[in-house]
């Protein structure tokens, strides 16, 4: 199976403390990965090396064969433009209607023509089901709504790497099931890379093809879903039957526990 991106030996400290401890993991090519662990295990500081807003302390990630990690910033921008980035609260401009965040970066990096560009606008809302919402200012829409403008101005230069940060987070079931199922809609139909950092299960079960679990900084599962299901893993076990963590081990078994025994 091609793979999409390729982490090697990552190390990255935040002053003292080491928050990912030399991890290596492969993000496979066309496929929904997702990244999966609690909170601060080290996902999100994951996805900013991903997309480069972070340098490592050590280590390799190679997009598309290309080591990301020693660019330059000017490099690394053309890179970012084959990127599509949903951030947890969408990152919209409050100041801008709908329309013009969606076209924010196709006027940024391209010189098309601004009657191409609208029409380029109005397909992608369209994909996400804001057709007609075009003129409408962030604060006029509601969480889902503003996930799907988001997920609209990512896709607005058809990237081949799209990144979600907690899609679902703040989003009732309903919306976020929703959500779901256009990431499904967005890989089935571009056949596009989708890496998504969550720790929402109904979401995972509903989206992944392969899953890549962190605690504590390590990687402790990399596999399919099936496989992630299927392991005897106790961290693992732990937190698909959402089992609370003072109430399983204590010290001495958490030593063992990350350490995989």
């Amino acid at each position: 199976m091609e793979n999409a991106i390729e982490v090697t030996g990552l190390v990255t400290h935040y002053g003292d403390r080491e928050i990912l401890k030399n991890i290596s993991l492969s993000i496979p090519k066309g496929k929904t990965t997702v990244i999966l662990g609690g909170s601060g295990c080290g996902k999100s500081t994951l996805l900013r090396h991903l997309i480069g807003l972070l340098k490592p302390t050590g280590g390799s990630i190679l997009i598309n064969g290309k080591d990301i990690t020693g660019m330059k910033e000017s490099e690394l921008n053309e890179i970012r433009k084959k990127f599509g980035m949903l951030f947890q609260g969408a990152a919209l401009l409050n100041s801008l209607s709908i329309a013009d965040n969606v076209a924010l970066p196709v006027r940024e990096h391209t010189r098309l023509e601004d009657s191409t560009i609208q029409i380029m606008v109005r397909m992608k809302l369209d994909l996400v089901g804001l057709s007609g919402f075009g003129g409408f200012f962030p604060s006029q829409l509601s969480g889902g709504m503003k996930k799907r403008a988001g997920i609209a101005r990512a896709m607005a230069l058809d990237p081949d790497i799209i990144f979600f940060d907690e899609p679902s987070a703040g989003l009732d079931p309903v919306t976020a099931a929703g959500l779901d199922e256009l990431i499904l809609n967005l890989r089935n139909v571009f056949k596009m890379t989708v890496v998504v950092v969550t720790h929402e299960l109904p979401s995972v079960f509903m989206i992944a093809d392969y899953v890549i679990m962190l605690d504590a900084g390590n990687v402790i599962f990399s596999g399919t879903l099936d496989e992630l299901k299927a392991s005897d893993h106790p961290r693992i076990k732990m937190f698909l039957e959402r089992q609370a963590e003072n109430e399983i081990y204590n010290p001495e078994d958490y030593l063992k526990i990350i350490a995989g025994d």
